[in-house]
């Protein structure tokens, strides 16, 4: 229930995020979102404007942020969009480091499930070998 028109409790307020209230907690924990006063009724009310805040941190983790990187970026708020640009050139350049790892990965597991394609009938699988360390 709302204290007023522009506060939310914080079932409200997750749905309206759509995320479950244990995320706004979480969000609270790691000082993303700030946690409001408990008033003496025992209900805290959050600013509509959180709804924002948390939307802005799903999105970005939708881009491959961590939350230290989101936290980051929140800091920078409305700054200088050449600091946001910054980040978001740092963020895309491990996402190329990543992607050129997972091919290396792929490339590999494509070896292992050809070698073990043309030899159906040895007793020995090149896979569980390599797994185990006996491949030379």
């Amino acid at each position: 229930m709302t204290a007023n028109k522009n506060t939310l409790t914080i079932g409200y307020l997750a749905r309206a995020a759509g995320v479950n209230i244990e995320t706004v907690r979480y969000y609270q924990r790691v000082a993303l979102i700030q946690e409001p006063p408990k008033p003496a009724e025992g209900y805290r009310h959050y600013p509509a404007s959180t709804v924002d805040r948390i939307k802005f941190i799903k999105r970005a983790q939708q881009l491959g942020f961590s939350l230290k990187e989101i936290a980051e970026l929140l800091e920078l708020g409305n700054g200088h969009c050449v600091d946001v640009r910054a980040c978001a050139e740092n963020k895309r350049a491990r996402i190329e480091q990543q992607i050129s790892d997972l091919k290396k990965l792929r490339d590999t597991l494509d070896n292992l499930i050809k070698a073990c394609q043309t030899d159906k009938n040895s007793a020995h699988c090149p896979i569980i070998e390599t797994l185990s360390g006996q491949s030379s």
